[in-house]
């Protein structure tokens, strides 16, 4: 059995260490075959830096790293290319200096390597002039591969200013492409999110932005094929249950077709690794804390993430100035794409969670809106054993222990006390965080159900209400008026109906009411 190539980022390492690799060498021929000027974005830790590996393996001639694989008779392996490769993953720029020092390190190395004399100090013109002479020296065109480009403006995506000023130290740096365009042989740039030309790459307009070119809607990620095929002696003949993996780790879309969703690596990699424990090994990797602030900022309607429609105008909206909240988690992987479809004669993207693991984590981080990690933990238990029990008495009392233990400052900051939206977003993040099966706005020949959980024994339609459009009690009248329950009695298992009314003066449950049908 080969090994898991865990924490690996470069083809030899893989091949060398005789690593279980799945293989995307026919992307390189297919790019390279299609164009010269590519842009790519996707979610962290999902293979980018070993397909840029991978293509400088290629364009270097190392023949040797890809016997067995497709590219071994797809490429000719007799021209040779110098390839430049800038990884701006590692470390926190807090400045254009930082940034400055950092890029002038990494070209550093190449002038070292080639043996070309350091003439000038300014960035982009060290930057031109390393080209211009690399390819007068290997009498070759210059192949760029530039890693996690946008790094250093989301690190510091809540500080507008310092962003700004290391967007242009950026733009600074890619406007030199284009004007080397005699000397490029090939440029791939990758990174997590998708910032508009205009402010970033306004000398480089002619990127071909493939993140959502259904041809290369797998070139990151493992395919439900390359599951069961290149990882086959992982699977134990069917000792793992694929439906639930599948559930757990697959669903990310990048065309919105069903036979290219993807998993992510990472996830695979740890699950196998870690003896097929199912835990959140992606989302436990980065913190989401800016998405946290953003959505408690602009008092986002959670359940919406179910299904969000954004025009594809507003999907390449992302700059440092504007952060569209659907935008910023489909780029960062918290949702994917779902379906495509019109918004008048605009082509638009339905989008929603990838899988279990992200809809139960992003939400469990949602919880702690206004409160703590503690008091989110015990509710959070609380919750899960009377949902296992034949009885809702007792639900309401998690909700009202949450609200009550916002402080009143938190308030202060925002007016969402009074939109009904704001409870049934807290209620949703909690059943959403202990992994329940969720339809928010559930719709029924009848009206719109506000709230259903699938658990394994049960089905709960809930209602919810603002005090001073009705109780509780005139909640399961609506439910029994509207035969709610209808849409679910195929499904042969107990129905619960619940409602709970608020009262935004009190910022908490009014009443609380349940029956099971």
């Amino acid at each position: 059995m080969k090994k898991l190539p865990v924490g690996y980022s470069t083809l030899a390492n893989i091949i060398n260490d005789n690593c279980t690799y799945v293989d995307k060498s026919m992307f390189v021929n297919q790019l390279s075959c299609a164009g010269k000027y590519y842009f790519l974005s996707r979610p962290r830790r999902f293979g980018k830096s070993l397909f840029l590996d991978t293509l400088k393996q290629a364009f270097l001639g190392n023949k040797e790293l890809f016997k067995g694989l497709y590219l071994e008779n797809n490429w000719d392996w007799n021209n040779v290319y110098p390839v430049i490769y800038l990884d701006f993953g590692g470390g926190i720029i807090q400045s254009r200096v930082a940034l400055d020092v950092k890029i002038s390190a990494m070209l550093d190395r190449y002038y070292d390597d080639y043996g070309i004399e350091n003439v000038y100090s300014e960035v982009s013109i060290r930057f031109s002039y390393l080209i211009n002479e690399l390819a007068k020296k290997n009498n070759k065109q210059v192949v760029l591969l530039i890693d996690e480009y946008d790094k250093p403006m989301l690190d510091n995506v809540l500080n507008s200013a310092v962003s700004s000023e290391v967007r242009d130290g950026l733009r600074n740096l890619y406007g030199v492409i284009k004007q080397q365009d005699n000397n490029i042989k090939f440029v791939l740039i990758t990174g997590v999110s998708k910032f508009s030309k205009v402010s970033l790459f306004s000398d480089l307009n002619n990127l071909n932005d493939i993140t959502l070119n259904a041809k290369y809607a797998d070139i990151c990620g493992y395919t439900q094929n390359n599951l069961e095929t290149v990882f086959a002696d992982y699977l134990h003949d069917g000792a793992v249950d694929l439906i639930k993996l599948k559930q757990w780790y697959n669903g990310y879309s990048f065309a919105g077709k069903e036979t290219q969703k993807v998993y992510n690596p990472f996830d695979i990699l740890l699950f196998f690794d870690n003896g097929y424990l199912y835990k959140n090994y992606w989302y436990e990797t980065g913190s989401p804390k800016f998405l946290i602030d953003l959505v408690e900022h602009n008092n986002y309607y959670i359940p919406s993430l179910e299904r969000v429609t954004v025009n594809e105008a507003d999907l390449s909206k992302f700059d440092v100035d504007s952060l569209p909240l659907p935008t910023l988690l489909l780029q960062a992987g918290y949702l994917t794409i779902k379906d495509i479809t019109t918004i008048g004669s605009q082509l638009a993207y339905v989008l929603t969670y990838p899988n279990l693991e992200i809809k139960a984590s992003l939400n469990n981080s949602l919880i702690t809106i206004g409160t703590t990690v503690d008091k989110k933990s015990i509710n959070t238990v609380k919750l899960d054993n009377i949902l296992r029990s034949n009885s809702l008495d007792g639900l309401d009392s998690v909700f009202v222990s949450h609200f009550a233990g916002i402080p009143h400052d938190w308030y202060r900051r925002n007016n969402i006390a009074s939109y009904e939206g704001f409870y049934s977003s807290v209620v949703y993040s909690y059943f959403c965080a202990l992994g329940y099966d969720l339809i928010a706005e559930d719709v029924t020949n009848q009206g719109k159900i506000d709230l259903t959980i699938k658990t394994q024994d049960k089905i709960i339609i809930l209602e919810f209400k603002l005090i001073k459009y009705g109780n509780a009690k005139d909640g399961l009248k609506q439910i029994r008026t509207k035969k709610y329950a209808e849409k679910y009695l195929q499904e042969n298992k107990p129905i619960y109906v619940v409602s709970i009314s608020f009262n935004p003066d009190e910022k908490n449950i009014y009443d609380y009411a349940w029956e099971k049908i």
